[in-house]
């Protein structure tokens, strides 16, 4: 996968992805969806959904060269948990 020069703020690119994930994306989503990674081109709307976010990423950008993506896992508050060890 190749990767795009970003064109967007951090701050403009989360603002539209949150956006757009709420307006557009969460409707069209299903409970077996829960978990999955979506990842979604802030500037054209499309998105992908898939259990591995590579997959999701590479099935966009072969979509929609150039996408700019934000990444969000469907159900949770971040994409990724850290855990601190023990």
């Amino acid at each position: 996968m190749s990767t795009t020069e970003p064109h967007l703020s951090r701050e403009e690119l989360a603002r539209r992805g949150e956006e757009t994930f709420t307006r557009q994306v969460r409707p069209t989503l299903r409970p077996e969806d829960d978990g999955k990674f979506v990842a979604i081109d802030v500037e054209s709307g499309n998105f992908e959904v898939d259990e591995d976010e590579y997959a999701a990423v590479a099935r966009l950008h072969g979509r929609v060269p150039g996408a700019q993506v934000w990444l969000v896992r469907a159900g949770y508050p971040a994409t990724h948990r850290l855990r601190g060890g023990r």
